[in-house]
């Protein structure tokens, strides 16, 4: 992601800005002593500012510091869900000294020079160690967004993922780490799919098979889906609107929801129940359980005919 770059103080007034300027309407000021002109800032994206956000905090920061946690996966492009971005998290390889400032919170934990990558202007945790860092010390569904995604784009595998947990042993929050690893899978397909997931696993409900392909009796391809639940008969479909933003040849919403009503359709002929739901529904998610156990109960006394085939974990 491509952000401005931040100017201190000193060097703007060297420049000839007046002070009176840096504090008026073309300017603001990002942290302590750096500014970026607002025009600049306007149109920037929460992952942008943060990133300006670290550029003007480690401009400040010791050398030895490395961006880290939530600052490393916006760093590194991975999706953030409910995480605040409102502080640049560092960690310096030290015993103590641990902080929360008003634009930093700076981590004091041993860091080995294999940890460290460079991505862009900015030293941070490798793939794997922002992994388990954020597993460690974040809300699990949170974690789940951020590590899924880790994963589906290739940027760390899941060898890794177990060789860092192993390092982080003794740190606070490594059971919670663990069972983020144990639960990890790169076939969720966005940041919804992944909360999805993680939302099915505190209903109880059996744990989905993701992205299968379904087949007809004669073996012909009917449909890929994001969800299958083999032993309840159901498929569900995390609806991000996307999918309408025509993917097929006339180009048009129209002809792409015609065609997902006939895919729909198609599954239910062979008597899988399909069951859709969105976002507002992630946040309250008791209607949707309604839905998924009513779902369950109609597909029960359907026979199904045709196969599945299921995807690799990755």
């Amino acid at each position: 992601m491509k952000v401005p770059r931040t100017i201190s103080r000193h060097a703007a007034l060297e420049a000839g800005l007046a002070a009176h300027e840096l504090s008026g309407p073309g300017w603001q000021r990002i942290c302590r002593g750096r500014y970026a002109r607002a025009v600049d800032v306007g149109g920037l994206s929460a992952e942008q500012r943060h990133l300006l956000l670290i550029g003007a905090v480690a401009a400040g920061a010791s050398s030895a510091a490395v961006v880290s946690h939530v600052s490393a996966a916006v760093a590194h492009g991975l999706p953030i869900w409910s995480l605040p971005l409102t502080r640049v998290h560092m960690t310096r390889n030290r015993a103590s000294g641990a902080r929360i400032g008003p634009r930093i919170v700076v981590h004091a934990t041993s860091t080995e020079p294999d940890e460290v990558v460079q991505v862009g202007d900015f030293r941070v945790t490798t793939m794997a160690r922002t992994v388990i860092d954020l597993a460690r010390t974040v809300p699990f569904e949170q974690a789940v967004v951020i590590g899924d995604a880790a994963l589906r784009f290739e940027r760390t595998t899941r060898s890794e993922l177990a060789q860092q947990l192993s390092r982080s042993a003794g740190r606070p929050g490594c059971p919670a780490a663990r069972r983020v690893v144990e639960f990890l899978d790169g076939r969720a397909e966005s940041p919804g799919e992944s909360r999805s997931r993680a939302a099915l696993r505190a209903f109880g409900f059996p744990a989905p098979e993701l992205q299968p392909t379904i087949v007809d009796a004669e073996g012909a391809f009917v449909a890929r889906v994001d969800f299958l639940f083999p032993t309840l008969g159901v498929v569900g479909e995390f609806d991000g609107m996307v999918k309408y933003r025509s993917n097929t040849p006339s180009g048009t919403p129209e002809s792409a929801v015609i065609a997902e009503k006939i895919r729909e359709d198609a599954l239910r002929a062979l008597g899988w129940i399909v069951i859709r739901w969105i976002w507002r529904d992630l946040d309250t998610t008791d209607r949707w359980r309604t839905r998924l156990t009513r779902a369950a109960d109609l597909a029960r006394p359907y026979p199904r005919s045709g196969t599945w085939h299921p995807t690799a974990r990755i």
